[in-house]
């Protein structure tokens, strides 16, 4: 007879572990208990040494599905074990170690009990068990008991209480249960306050009448697990166009919800991958190739990388809905997601085509959470409001990924997996409590501690108050669940971002060290620790292509060659520097990024000449041109940067995408690569593409496109088609970072590449550079969990900080 005590660590308290080990040890005829504390899951158990290692052995195997064991330790027990059977026994306090679960989408079992007309679930908009339903969202405290969340003010019923308590039930513990009798309710109402009345659905109840509604082309506001969303009919281009007007979002792609994956299959190709993430508990907005878009088959020589063959014809698609053109414009892509509450499952059974169900927030400002607030801000937009009476105590956003040469890539991490907590590479096992604020668009945060990161979910651009509010309510929400107590912290090196002035605000307040990281080591080093690179690494080179970030020399940076460990960097090469003129205007206005690239290639002149018949010069001509060069002479607001996605903007305001305007930044970018032609792709050879030039600036190598401006406004001139034009350029993009590349290899010692930065996120770039690279035989690190965009700065900036007080 053996005694163990098995330590548990991970994400292993409200995922059904408890009763997963008691029905285990039953199973394995072991006796003694199992509890909760503050660092996990404490397993005391006496039996055979086959059976303990049979039950050791199942309890990985047949973890629950939200269920994550990071650690499992097994010790003997010194003491004796004075149980008759097996029990679970009570939660103990301690401090607060242990992970909380994100959000999981409706379980099978629970889906089919909300269409069961014999079950007391059935049609209840909050059925949830200890495998799926809301965790983070309604979370206040640890440990994560009911009366430390927002169920607290429900009462169970007598049933549910039942199934709470019933050991061998699946909703053993679960903290959300709840049914029609003592559970949340949902309602309907006007936006315009008159009454809703019943004769106007003859529908089941207010759930099923939004589907009704939706298919009359309203657009109705929808509270879910983690915030509002602004609903209509996908296919309807009146109603989305309405909607668009209205929130005044003109051109940013809108997500799509539909009830299954045979309807999304209609408009996009699902892969198995592509499958699995649509499915899953995370249940993430998954960007999808659209249909009947022509052939496309992108095969990079020697590489796997292949984009799917697309149908070529419109009249190939099953479907005799289309999605309304303005859902997505100016993309071949679709972002599409599957119910993830009894809610929207409820809402979208009777739907037969997709809905767009974008967040529920003013311009700019955080997505609303209240109802009130819902009714206030929400009410000139949405014609109906769905709302309940749970509080959301934590805003959580839906996720945005993808499938990229079969890998996950994360572009917004948000529900369904955040917080859980990612492993530090080895060497940061016992760092210090850091804070580490992020940046200012795109936003996280994040808490370092003893081997692990917590990164907070996706928090938006901290561009207004009311932006800034919720960051700091959620900021506080993590140090008091996580009983966080930083020793320092860690700030973006530009003074001028709200995170940095809070951080250093923080600083003061509580008399800690603070630490301004450079935004694209920062970048890097989150790409290393993703990668578990070690602490005590070789220097790595770090290749940063995004759109700003500041600079060590003060200046803007933005297209960056940095030899990189966790702690210094050295700055090896840049993107020559381009006047940005009227300073954040170049980034909504791109044609002021064509002009500053025509004037810094000395060819505004000859473009008189030579090109006054092209439409970007009559264009430009337009412009207040003296101004526009007082600036760039004098240097009032027109930094100089050195960024590669004014680059892209650049180019694309040159052949006629959004040369006037956009209205987000990137969406110049996004365009741009949305319509490269893939057979130039495939045959580079094939057509010539646009030269840049290596040169030594100011001290360090500089890629300068001065060279490429002549070849592309000749192509312009030739009437070469735009899609030509595009590839040409994203693979003379790629010939000279990847030149660049074995510049640098000949004079420094590295054998690994990190590719990051927002302009990463552009997939021909990333797989052109990739493929090119590894006939280097250069080892080549990207991200995959954490976004390569600025919402996975926090991270590198914790580590560089815990790297530089470890030294």
């Amino acid at each position: 007879m053996a005694t163990e005590e098995i330590r548990v660590r991970g994400t292993v308290q409200g995922v059904g572990f408890r009763p997963t080990v008691y029905r285990l040890a039953k199973a394995c005829g072991l006796r003694g208990d199992v509890c909760n504390d503050g660092e996990g899951v404490l397993i005391r158990v006496a039996g055979d040494e086959t059976e303990l290692t049979e039950f050791v052995t199942r309890l990985q195997s047949e973890c629950p599905p939200l269920a994550k064991i990071t650690e499992l330790v097994r010790t003997p027990y010194p003491g004796e074990l004075n149980f008759d059977d097996f029990v679970i026994s009570g939660s103990v306090s301690g401090v607060a170690k242990t992970q909380i679960s994100p959000d999981a989408a409706t379980c099978p079992q629970c889906q089919q009990e909300i269409f069961d007309p014999f079950s007391r679930f059935y049609r209840y908009p909050f059925t949830n068990c200890t495998h799926c339903g809301p965790r983070l969202s309604i979370i206040r405290a640890i440990p994560y008991d009911r009366c430390n969340t927002s169920m607290s003010a429900f009462v169970m019923c007598p049933n549910c209480e039942d199934e709470y308590h019933d050991v061998e039930n699946r909703r053993f513990h679960a903290q959300p249960v709840a049914c029609h009798i003592c559970g949340p309710q949902a309602w309907l109402e006007r936006a315009d306050g008159k009454p809703v009345t019943a004769s106007m659905f003859s529908m089941l109840d207010d759930v099923d009448a939004v589907c009704t509604l939706l298919q009359k082309g309203e657009i109705v506001a929808i509270k879910g697990i983690g915030g509002i969303h602004l609903a209509c009919d996908a296919t309807q281009e009146a109603a989305v166009q309405k909607l668009r007007q209205r929130k005044k979002r003109y051109d940013k792609p809108f997500a799509l919800m539909a009830r299954d994956i045979a309807i999304i299959e209609e408009y996009c190709f699902v892969n198995d991958q592509e499958r699995e993430l649509l499915t899953s508990p995370a249940a993430p907005i998954v960007l999808l190739q659209k249909k009947g878009l022509g052939t496309h088959q992108f095969k990079i020589q020697n590489s796997k990388f292949k984009i799917k063959e697309l149908l070529t014809q419109h009249s190939q698609l099953s479907t005799q809905h289309f999605i309304a053109p303005s859902v997505a414009p100016g993309q071949n892509t679709l972002g599409f997601m599957l119910p993830y509450t009894p809610l929207h499952h409820l809402i979208l059974r009777r739907m037969n085509r997709p809905i767009v169900l974008t967040s529920g927030n003013l311009s700019d400002e955080p997505q609303c959470i209240d109802n009130d607030e819902a009714r206030e801000k929400l009410s000139h937009i949405a014609d109906y409001f769905l709302l309940h009476n749970r509080e959301i105590v934590n805003r959580v956003d839906d996720s945005v990924v993808r499938v990229v040469d079969d890998k996950l890539q994360t572009i917004r991490r948000a529900r369904g997996y955040a917080p859980a907590p990612l492993k530090l590479p080895p060497g940061f096992d016992n760092v210090p409590p850091i804070l580490a604020m992020g940046s200012e668009l795109k936003n996280t945060f994040c808490l370092l501690r003893e081997g692990e990161a917590i990164l907070s979910q996706h928090l938006g651009d901290l561009e207004n108050a009311a932006a800034l509010n919720a960051y700091q309510d959620t900021l506080n929400l993590y140090l008091n669940l996580f009983e966080h107590q930083p020793q320092a912290i860690a700030v973006d090196l530009h003074p001028e971002y709200l995170s940095t002035k809070l951080g250093q605000e923080l600083a003061t307040a509580n008399n800690l060290p603070v630490y301004s990281i450079q935004h694209h080591h920062a970048h890097i080093a989150a790409c290393m620790a993703e990668n578990s690179i070690p602490l005590d690494t070789n220097p790595i080179l770090g290749i940063a292509c995004d759109g700003l970030g500041y600079g060590a020399d003060g200046k803007l940076w933005g297209g960056e060659f940095l030899l990189a460990d966790y702690r210094q960097f050295q700055r090896l090469a840049t993107f020559k520097p381009v006047a940005m003129i009227g300073g954040e205007q170049a980034i909504y206005q791109p044609w002021r990024n064509t002009y500053a690239h025509l004037l810094a290639a000395n060819l505004w002149e000859d473009c008189q000449q030579k090109y006054s018949d092209l439409e970007i010069l009559k264009f430009l001509n337009q412009q207040p041109i003296k101004l526009l060069n007082q600036l760039v002479e004098k240097g009032i607001n027109a930094p100089l940067a050195s960024s590669v996605g004014r680059l892209f903007d650049a180019v694309a305001a040159a052949i006629g995408i959004c040369t006037a305007e956009c209205s987000y930044e990137g969406q110049a970018a996004i365009a741009l690569e949305a319509i490269a032609d893939i057979h130039t792709l495939n045959n580079p050879k094939e057509t010539a593409n646009y030269p840049f030039r290596l040169s030594f600036f100011d001290s360090i190598y500089c890629i300068e496109s001065s060279p490429m401006w002549q070849y592309l406004l000749n192509d312009i001139k030739q009437q070469t088609p735009q899609p030509i034009i595009a590839a040409k350029f994203h693979q003379s993009l790629a010939n000279v970072i990847v030149e660049m590349v074995k510049l640098l290899h000949q004079e420094h010692t590295f054998n690994q590449v990190v590719l990051t930065g927002g302009v990463f996120q552009n997939t021909i770039l990333l797989n052109l550079v990739k493929s090119q690279l590894k006939k280097l035989q250069i080892n080549i690190l990207t991200h995959s969990l954490i976004p390569t965009n600025d919402g996975g700065l926090s991270l590198g900036q914790a580590l560089i900080t815990a790297a530089i007080k470890n030294s």
